[in-house]
């Protein structure tokens, strides 16, 4: 893509068009276009010649990027050089640091979830903490990026968190710090064990990696347990998704035939169907999977995948509700990339679960859901500016809560516990009420 060398409204109406988000000027809509520019332009030169200190050209821009599309919706954004050179680093597997998932909120960094078997999750970070120094630096005043970059650093180094945990009352507005260990974090790997007859897999992402690895979780269990394998548990609980092609390839390798998921953007030539095309690696052993609140995206595909196929009973809660498809736009040579919502995604049946979720076929509490504050635990519908879902027919009724038992001993993860007395055939499977897939 061709690179400009000057500033100017020339620069920017060139950079807006070589995006393709400026058609050619032929009509009112267009010219009004290029006098919202002309708005730009003067803002632009002003705060070059009058800001308190020099700014960097390259930095406005990327600035104004970032509020252009992060304003779209609560899933776009920009991503300068360097944030995209780290996510394609991260989508490959692995990289150095903590092994958190975090966000920006009023002016801290907020976890959304510690990884798996990381320095962060084994220090016994939760969602909703917010980090407010590191290393005894505040964080105030810093964007994500370069809070990210403060947190990593080659394995074995040592880095302190100050952390605010708001929602466990003891230590509301006590401030208490964290040393952690950096590591090289493994993103989003597939790991399995077995629960005496049944395998237990868990995914707590998709990367590129993610099908294989669930390919070699099913022959290892196979191995393990041998021909009576009685089922699967697919755990995709916290799970905030990843690639849609590992989403797609997952749902096939447990399905025989038909539509995985399809994506529908602006444009009627822009809709996409994805396909099974056989194999069901489990040789059609009954699957359990169980979600949550933090079920999202990717994950969400693969829940709605298999419940429109009857091919699993979906346990655990009402998931995140994120049905909208980001599409990765490298921008220039040596440039960022825009993180662009481009479509909708729609379950086999039709329906879309944006702001709505994955309805769960037996509800099943964990037991600590009422103890978590709402504002520490938002769903899609929550996020300001997300994509209205527009589908009348996705609201489905959830089925009745069963919770643990109030007394007596309880399983540590009772929604576990419950999935293998489900394919034990200990408790009833409630019916499913998904529509048949077409």
């Amino acid at each position: 893509m061709k690179r400009f060398a000057f500033i100017g409204l020339g620069m920017v109406v060139g950079f807006i068009a070589a995006l393709g988000l400026l058609p050619a000027a032929h009509g009112a809509n267009d010219m009004s276009a290029y006098r919202q520019l002309d708005l730009f332009s003067d803002a632009f030169e002003r705060v070059r010649a009058n800001y308190v200190r020099p700014v960097d050209d390259g930095e406005l821009i990327n600035a104004a990027i970032e509020g252009m599309v992060s304003n779209l919706d609560p899933h776009s954004s920009y991503m300068d050089a360097k944030a995209f050179a780290d996510m394609q680093i991260q989508t490959k597997g692995s990289f150095g640091g903590i092994g958190i998932e975090v966000t920006m909120e009023n002016g801290l960094v907020k976890v959304i979830s510690p990884i798996d078997n990381t320095p962060a999750s084994k220090a016994g970070l939760k969602a909703g903490d917010y980090i407010a120094a590191i290393n005894g630096a505040a964080v105030q005043g810093l964007d994500l990026n370069a809070a990210i970059d403060k947190m990593r650093g080659p394995a074995g180094s040592k880095i302190t968190l100050t952390i605010l945990r708001t929602t466990d009352k003891a230590l509301a507005k006590k401030p208490f710090d964290v040393t952690l260990t950096r590591a090289v974090v493994a993103v989003d790997e597939v790991r399995w064990h077995r629960e005496g007859d049944v395998g237990y897999i868990r995914m707590p992402g998709f990367n590129e990696n993610t099908a294989s690895g669930l390919e070699n979780a099913v022959r290892e269990l196979k191995r393990q347990i041998g021909p009576s394998i009685k089922g699967y548990v697919l755990d995709l609980r916290n799970n905030p998704g990843g690639l849609l092609d590992q989403a797609v390839q997952v749902s096939d390798d447990f399905l025989t035939a038909g539509e995985v998921v399809s994506t529908r953007g602006r444009h009627s030539e822009d809709t996409q169907r994805y396909d099974a095309h056989g194999g069901d690696v489990t040789e059609g052993r009954p699957v359990v999977v169980l979600i949550n609140g933090g079920t999202a995206s990717a994950s969400e595909i693969v829940a709605g995948a298999l419940q429109d196929h009857r091919r699993a009973t979906i346990l655990g809660m009402t998931s995140f509700g994120k049905g909208s498809v980001q599409t990765i736009i490298p921008l220039g040579e040596g440039g960022g990339a825009l993180r662009l919502t481009t479509a909708r995604y729609y379950t086999p049946s039709g329906h879309s679960i944006q702001a709505q979720g994955i309805v769960p076929d037996v509800a099943v509490a964990q037991g600590d859901e009422d103890d978590i504050p709402r504002i520490a635990r938002p769903s899609e519908a929550d996020l300001p500016g997300h994509l209205a879902n527009g589908d009348a027919a996705a609201h489905r009724p959830a089925p009745t809560i069963i919770r643990p038992p109030a007394a007596g001993a309880k399983p540590a993860d009772y929604q576990l516990s419950y999935a293998l007395d489900l394919l034990h055939g200990k408790v009833p499977a409630a019916p499913v009420k998904s529509a048949q897939a077409n």
